[in-house]
């Protein structure tokens, strides 16, 4: 289990190498924005991925680092490697964003485009690691990567002391384990928000344990075929709730419209969860983290009525 000691004990780290994002008012929506598109690669998975390439001992350098990711994660770690000098090898899938495969190629790394959808591609993963002697670095189920989002969560407490909610976009669960854990014992609340069409939290904590969920959502950066261990443990109990499709399009327009923020759909989601007024709060907080957005879908987005 992460705890609040891991998240400071690798803040040091991911200040080293990335920026602090801004936090910034919307008078509109009546929250904070804490604009996590703005970090290096576009969103939080570089906290992660900077914890965990620091983390690595010479031999696993050397051996080089294997990672599975629809895009952000996959252009984090790459990002991550190439400033420590190793080797990168992510596995994605046709259908991934051809924008997210070339900003992870273009930041050094190899791809391997084998499978044909995110199940497929973790049993290409589980292939390629038994092979290859690669160190993985997970997208969501690592207590160091875990570690390295939480840092987010240790940024808004500070630049938001008085919030009384922190709304968390949820794909694999990864970040929303580390902002909860981050804020222990603070009092502010924790929402998890997830699209209808991927709900790999809910039925995980339905389940008592990670289960396979089919994923179809317009916010692919959520799109998590499963979540994992650790985040069960650590939002066992936390407020969570579900957006549609139409919900995510409605906060990607606010967002872009009225925030000037020109964020993903994943980025969107906890927007999306406090303008259909799921969430109830006075100061709260969103997460808007993605900046990969390929122009046709938000054209698309943005051109619809």
């Amino acid at each position: 289990m992460v705890s609040r000691a891991d998240v400071l004990a690798v803040r040091p780290t991911v200040e080293a190498y990335l920026r602090r994002t801004p936090l910034l008012p919307s008078r509109t929506l009546g929250a904070g924005l804490k604009c996590e598109l703005f970090q290096r690669t576009g969103s939080f998975k570089a906290r992660g991925a900077i914890a965990k390439l620091a983390s690595l001992d010479p031999a696993q350098r050397s051996r080089g680092v294997i990672a599975i990711s629809a895009g952000n994660h996959a252009q984090a770690v790459a990002y991550a490697a190439a400033e420590f000098g190793v080797d990168a090898l992510v596995v994605m899938w046709t259908g991934a964003s051809a924008q997210k495969i070339a900003a992870t190629r273009g930041y050094g790394a190899q791809v391997d485009l084998e499978a044909d959808n995110p199940a497929a591609a973790f049993e290409r993963l589980a292939e390629l690691m038994e092979t290859s002697g690669r160190t993985l670095v997970h997208p969501f189920a690592d207590e160091v990567v875990v570690a390295g989002a939480g840092t987010l969560g240790l940024e808004v407490a500070e630049d938001a002391p008085d919030a009384d909610a922190v709304v968390v976009p949820v794909g694999g669960g990864g970040l929303v384990s580390g902002v909860r854990v981050a804020l222990a014992g603070s009092g502010v609340r924790v929402v998890a928000v997830e699209p209808e069409r991927s709900p790999a939290l809910h039925a995980g904590l339905a389940a008592g344990a990670p289960v396979t969920v089919e994923t179809a959502s317009i916010a692919d950066g959520l799109n998590a075929p499963f979540t994992s261990s650790l985040a069960l443990e650590a939002c066992r109990d936390i407020e969570r709730v579900l957006v549609t499709e139409e919900e995510i399009a409605a906060g990607f327009r606010f967002l872009y419209e009225r925030a000037k923020l020109a964020c993903e759909p994943a980025g969107a989601a906890a927007v999306a969860a406090l303008l259909a007024g799921k969430v109830e709060a006075s100061r709260p907080v969103a997460i808007v983290s993605g900046g990969n957005v390929a122009p046709a879908t938000a054209s698309g987005i943005l051109g619809l009525p």
